[in-house]
């Protein structure tokens, strides 16, 4: 079985959950251009990473440097540490694996070692890291908010999955190891996607952002049937810094 791939709506939400307050700044202090744009910038606070497909939602905190080329185009380096947990099931992996366990637990129930309404589910903890780089393109018609988006951007998606199975089910123990005999399941694999977001400018050198990002990946093909989509949002302070380039 199958599982329709769709980005997270938790993600949207909080989206546009932090969108009023940049639009409440308007009219007064938003009306103009912004005359002061500093060469280089910072970020650093919360993250999360929502995985819908595998169910997976993460916890944890991104940073970010640029340097901008002019007022609206920047390139930058970006990098997210978070963890979480998720429950696997057979329909998320591929199709011979689920034949093999589907034959696997035929042949346990037909010798009454287990019922036939035997569910198999593994939880599993993930620690995730990515690393990616990319242009972004920003708009500062207005004093106090700068809206940007990155229209596309490339990475590596680092994540290591340790299952953790009931100990009181030596079925999902077994195949556990089976699957996993090192105790761990460890990958690599490029991504790519895109984003964007606002900042609310406090000062010259301070700003508040907010963003969200969407990308796709396919982490442990040798297990897993389908690739995914992996929404983030996150929040926190952003420092500029450097020469002004508006002059």
């Amino acid at each position: 079985m199958t599982t329709a791939l769709r980005p997270s709506s938790r993600i949207m939400r909080c989206f546009f959950l932090m969108v009023p307050p940049a639009l409440l700044l308007a009219p007064s202090t938003l009306i103009g251009q912004q005359t002061y744009v500093t060469r280089f910038d910072a970020f650093g606070g919360y993250a999360f990473l929502d995985s819908p497909h595998v169910n997976l939602f993460e916890n944890g905190f991104a940073a970010q440097g640029g340097a901008r080329v002019n007022r609206w185009l920047s390139l930058g380096v970006d990098y997210t540490f978070a963890s979480g947990d998720l429950t696997l099931t057979p329909d998320l992996l591929t199709t011979s694996l689920q034949q093999q366990l589907g034959t696997e637990l035929a042949g346990l129930v037909k010798a009454g070692l287990i019922p036939p309404n035997y569910s198999l589910s593994v939880g599993a903890h993930s620690r995730t890291q990515t690393f990616a780089a990319g242009p972004q393109l920003s708009y500062r018609h207005f004093k106090k908010v700068t809206f940007f988006v990155r229209p596309v951007y490339m990475g590596l998606i680092h994540e290591t999955a340790t299952p953790n199975p009931t100990p009181t089910d030596p079925i999902a123990t077994g195949i556990v190891a089976q699957l996993a005999p090192g105790g761990k399941k460890t990958d690599n694999v490029l991504f790519i996607g895109f984003g964007g977001g606002f900042d609310i400018i406090l000062s010259k050198h301070v700003s508040w952002r907010t963003q969200s990002d969407l990308v796709y990946d396919h982490l442990f093909n040798d297990l897993l049937q389908d690739g995914r989509f992996t929404t983030r949002f996150s929040i926190g302070p952003a420092f500029n810094f450097g020469r002004n380039i508006v002059e």
